[in-house]
């Protein structure tokens, strides 16, 4: 038991860590008080490539999940609120909304961490990531991606804005893992109603020193 809760706290951490926005301020946050949302969706044949590959739920044989949810944040124009209150998360709620994470520990995390500075209590919250995460514009090759895709992130960009021509020019920002050789993340940025909208300069330069090659690999599930 006691090496199961340590694995699954590595998974969590290394699903965190490997955030390109992870810093932000301390707590003390006014919850409710930013500028906008990030919906930060994952590429799990990447976090599957490493440490993750222990997460047998999300990375086990025949799992191909593609993007998952890993967050949905609010966010200033620069940096991010955190840990805003300490209004506890309901445990049911994982009943709710099953599946919106890839991995259990996260409902709680992410509520600690970003949930608590969106103004809204637990359920609300839950329900407004679970709306943005059914309606990205997610491109369909990529639902069930199995052979590996070599192109860009303003090529990438375009694939979404296929789909829905709402979001704007700005208003995704790509991220990548291995110095830039593989895709690991995009953010699709959101005001307080839940519309696209533009993502900070912030973000967007982060963005380009992450994908800084001039293309990248978006590995295929197993």
């Amino acid at each position: 038991m006691k090496k199961r809760f340590i694995s699954s706290a590595l998974l969590i951490m290394a699903f965190v860590l490997a955030s390109p926005v992870y810093g932000g301020n301390a707590s003390g946050n006014a919850s409710g008080d930013f500028d906008f949302y990030v919906l930060a969706m994952s590429w799990s044949p990447d976090f599957c490539a490493g440490q993750g590959g222990k997460d047998s739920k999300q990375c086990g044989p025949g799992r191909n999940p593609g993007f998952v949810l890993h967050g949905l944040w609010p966010q200033y124009r620069k940096s991010f609120p955190q840990n805003c209150s300490s209004v506890p998360f309901p445990s049911s709620l994982k009943l709710e909304f099953p599946d919106l994470f890839p991995n259990e520990r996260l409902y709680t995390h992410e509520w600690r961490r970003h949930g608590t500075c969106s103004g809204l209590a637990p359920r609300e919250y839950l329900s407004l990531a679970q709306t943005l995460k059914q309606t990205a514009p997610i491109p369909p090759r990529y639902r069930h991606l199995r052979e590996p895709v070599r192109t860009t992130a303003v090529a990438l960009k375009k694939e979404f804005r296929a789909v829905d021509a709402s979001l704007p020019d700005n208003g995704m920002a790509v991220f990548c893992s291995g110095s830039g050789r593989f895709l690991k993340e995009v953010f699709l940025c959101y005001n307080h109603q839940g519309k696209p909208t533009a993502c900070s300069s912030e973000i967007l330069s982060k963005s380009d020193r992450s994908c800084r090659n001039t293309d990248f690999v978006i590995r295929p599930g197993r």
